[in-house]
């Protein structure tokens, strides 16, 4: 069975209403990602980097990411769960802590195509795509991913500052003008 977008967001909705939405998207997302030559043919061979939204609500975000080749994305949290589904590529991501001496780096994890992570609501963790290609996933957020103001933290000094989808947004086309360079 190929891979439906708006199905796949019409059953990611439903399951908003469960005790455990997370838990219950989660299936889905296992689901989908688990034929992930699927969903790249419905979802198209990655060619930029970007955020392809299926659905942006107060309750609940989906978007395809799409990252350029050995793109890194500096800590950020979300303030939200968020579940991770790879459908072309790998994701690794480096999870950090809050410390009284700063943010520091508390452990790792490698995605590749079919996995899926969960991440609660109050993780910190920086994302890169080591491969000289594009990696693309399904992102899903318990919240409003585009309005919710959170933290990034400067990848070189790892102070934190101000971020929300606007900057999200301008970080992925910076990786586009570095391609087209």
């Amino acid at each position: 069975m190929s891979f439906d977008r708006d199905r796949f967001v019409a059953d990611c909705s439903a399951s908003l209403t469960e005790s455990d939405s997370q838990a219950a998207i989660h299936e889905h997302l296992a689901r989908a990602v688990s034929d992930h030559a699927g969903v790249l043919a419905a979802m198209g061979e990655p060619s930029e980097a970007g955020l392809d939204i299926l659905i942006a609500s107060p309750q609940l975000t989906i978007f395809a990411a799409k990252w350029a080749p050995n793109m890194t994305l500096s800590p950020h949290n979300h303030l939200m769960w968020a579940l991770i589904g790879i459908y072309t590529g790998r994701e690794d991501n480096i999870f950090w802590k809050r410390t009284a001496n700063g943010l520091h780096a508390g452990g790792a994890s490698a995605l590749f195509a079919g996995d899926v992570a969960s991440l609660p609501r109050d993780v910190i963790h920086s994302v890169t795509n080591p491969l000289g290609r594009f990696t693309a996933g399904l992102h899903i957020y318990g919240g409003d991913f585009f309005e919710t103001e959170r933290s990034l933290w400067n990848a070189e000094t790892l102070e934190e500052e101000p971020s929300n989808g606007e900057r999200v947004r301008a970080m992925f086309a910076a990786e586009n003008a570095k391609l087209r360079r």
